[in-house]
């Protein structure tokens, strides 16, 4: 008898996994507001609003939470934000030049 050679092929479900991820819709900030901000209007159900926009009704409401999370916090004075990209390269050069400062030179050549 002669066995089939195998074949290396992923399973089903990690081939869907991918295509889902690589698929994804990526919301942006300003997405996620209005999305919310019509959620809270009240002018349709949940229900319907996540149908139109294509997201699952936990999704929204995790981005509610959040919105409202944030809000809280902004009123009650917490203002600390978190650093953008360049103060915190910033912060890692003078970091560097701190702990590794450069060689003193002498007179002599």
């Amino acid at each position: 008898m002669m066995k089939k050679p195998m074949t290396t092929k992923a399973p089903a479900e990690q081939v869907v996994k991918h295509i889902r991820r690589a698929t994804r819709k990526l919301h942006s900030s300003e997405e996620k507001i209005r999305i919310v901000l019509s959620g809270l209007r009240g002018e349709d159900s949940i229900a319907e609003l996540c149908r139109k926009e294509g997201i699952a009704q936990s999704l929204y409401y995790s981005w509610s939470k959040e919105f409202l999370e944030a809000g809280k916090k902004r009123l009650a004075g917490d203002t600390a934000r978190q650093a953008n990209t360049g103060e915190v390269k910033d912060l890692r050069a003078d970091r560097h030049r701190y702990y590794h400062p450069a060689p003193k030179r002498s007179g002599r050549v």
